[in-house]
């Protein structure tokens, strides 16, 4: 059997789907199906993949998301001799000669289509023909399943549930000097609140800072404290529609305090995790939510949305604010801080839970996918 992933993907990004393609790739490396593996990728893509026997690369022309892919990705695909399909980022070629395997990582161009910009409402809104003709879904949450039952009308025997992972580099340091180095690189004073992810709409940044501006006014009017407050670092590239957090920053006057580090290395981004009091992740809507679990596999504490698949990926081990309480989520901030009990609580707790998760997993139920669609002659 000859199984091709859809990679292109890795050309143009680092977050979100490419790791999870990474993750699942590592995975096979850990303990190689016995099946062939080509990984399809752009052209022009440097990205280094993990080195295991049966691992063939195939190189496309045709962009991801490109407006012509559904005519042009297959006429490529034609001569791979591919007997699979696995496409990660939603939407396969409707138009091919193999079986094909979906991975859904949430519904959100379904709850929240005015937070997308309209070339990704175009390309999104693809997905309910791409789970009809999918021969099986991979969901990686129970709540992405459910939003494909509930809102596409799936049926539940097609959909298979298999979480996502942390990568293994995120793990807690006890290099005190590596991470007061990366602090220094960033102009992070010791300790931090964290997030991590796309400045987009559906990461709610713009409560965020509200938030974290309500968390610095009451730690400005305590008497007693003489240090800085800790500042806020936001980590991820640009969007869409972020405008509205720039300049809610500017008019909040926190240039100084809530700054933007843009895209980090992955070496940095463990490091960063280490050094922060908490990463303040509180999304609108998440199928997964993967920065949480990196950040619990660092012994980070998380402050989480307490909607969608966060709930189901940090189990008990995060502190769980509704996305627009600003209060609630500043309380938060504050009990982290002042509260080293709770803070060594969620320390625990999240290093417990990240252990749960593994891409080894992942990729073992996934060629079990992969199996039963083959297997259904």
């Amino acid at each position: 059997m000859r199984v091709g992933i859809d990679a292109r993907l890795l050309h143009y990004q680092r977050a979100g789907i490419s790791r999870y393609v990474m993750g699942l790739l590592t995975g096979f490396a850990s303990s190689p199906p016995g099946f062939e593996l080509l990984v399809l990728m752009h052209r022009g893509s440097q990205a280094e993949l993990p080195a295991m026997p049966g691992l063939h690369t195939g190189r496309l022309w045709t962009p991801s998301h490109h407006r012509l892919e559904q005519f042009t990705l297959p006429l490529e695909l034609s001569g791979w001799g591919i007997d699979l399909l696995h496409s990660p980022d939603f939407i396969p070629p409707f138009y091919r000669r193999c079986r094909s395997v979906v991975t859904i990582h949430d519904l959100a161009f379904l709850r929240y289509p005015h937070l997308l910009t309209d070339d990704s409402r175009r390309y999104y809104g693809q997905t309910p023909r791409a789970v009809r003709s999918a021969d099986a879904v991979i969901a990686v949450s129970l709540t992405t399943k459910q939003d494909l039952v509930e809102g596409l009308g799936t049926p539940e025997d097609r959909v298979f549930v298999i979480p996502e992972a942390a990568s293994p580099v995120f793990r807690a340091l006890d290099d005190t000097q590596a991470v007061e180095t990366t602090r220094a690189k960033f102009g992070l004073e010791s300790g931090y609140f964290l997030f991590v992810g796309t400045i987009e709409p559906r990461k709610n940044l713009s409560t965020l800072v509200r938030s974290y501006a309500h968390f610095r006014r009451r730690w400005l009017s305590d008497a007693g404290r003489v240090e800085p407050p800790p500042k806020l670092a936001i980590v991820g590239r640009i969007g869409w529609l972020y405008d509205e957090v720039f300049d809610l920053v500017q008019r909040l006057e926190l240039r100084a305090s809530a700054v933007f580090l843009g895209e980090v290395s992955e070496a940095d981004l463990v490091l960063l995790y280490n050094g922060a009091l908490a990463l303040t992740y509180v999304s609108l809507y998440e199928g997964f939510g993967l920065p949480a679990l990196e950040a619990m596999a660092c012994g980070t504490p998380v402050i989480c949305s307490n909607v969608s698949a966060l709930p189901e990926v940090v189990g008990e081990a995060a502190i769980l604010v509704d996305p627009m309480d600003v209060e609630a989520q500043s309380e938060a901030m504050w009990q982290l801080v002042v509260n080293g009990t709770e803070r060594e609580r969620c320390r625990v707790r999240g290093l417990e839970r990240a252990r749960q998760f593994s891409w080894q997993r992942t990729a073992a139920e996934t060629a079990r996918v992969y199996e039963s669609v083959m297997a259904k002659g």
